[in-house]
């Protein structure tokens, strides 16, 4: 019986960056954010702060460090990490997101439109208070090479949650 052959060769066609890498390119830099969240019907509670991105490990990951302004809200030292990639072997974009808002990692898995500024990505998680499965959509929109949006929606409600408008900042 013969054993299966691997090259290094193989390997360093599926580790190297493609052209789905370099869709994350325009997310590069630092932008403001003001942020929408919906805790139920009515006004959003809004806050402010700034996203800084930075392509990681050779161009294959967009790291994302955000900083929320001081804020009397739920959240007052708001703070997130993540990283945003696409994945060769799936053929689809993934993302990693932890914040100060809670101890839940979340994971997404999702597409970007043809014309490469629609992405649409989305997760599974619990919920905090229930421990009830729930699912979340996310819509990343990049408008311009200064702007870009982000909206989470509940799926089994379809209601809008948040809303991100990051603009580039010089």
């Amino acid at each position: 019986m013969s054993e299966p052959q691997s090259s290094t060769g193989d390997c360093m066609d599926v580790s190297a960056p493609v052209a789905a890498h370099e869709k994350l390119r325009p997310f590069v830099g630092k932008f403001k954010a003001m942020v929408k969240l919906w805790f139920g019907p009515g006004d959003p509670m809004i806050s402010t702060g700034s996203m800084t991105n930075t392509m990681d490990l050779g161009g294959r990951f967009l790291h994302q460090f955000y900083e929320g302004d001081a804020s009397d809200g739920p959240f007052p030292e708001f703070a997130g990490r993540g990283y945003w990639g696409y994945n060769t072997a799936l053929k689809k974009y993934q993302a990693f997101w932890i914040d100060t808002a809670s101890t839940m990692m979340h994971f997404e898995t999702g597409d970007v439109d043809s014309d490469g500024h629609i992405w649409t990505m989305c997760r599974g998680l619990t919920h905090p208070q229930t421990g009830e499965p729930m699912r979340k959509r996310s819509v990343i929109s990049l408008h311009d090479d200064d702007h870009h949006t982000m909206e989470m929606f509940d799926v089994g409600t379809g209601s809008k949650e948040m809303e991100i408008q990051y603009e580039r900042t010089r």
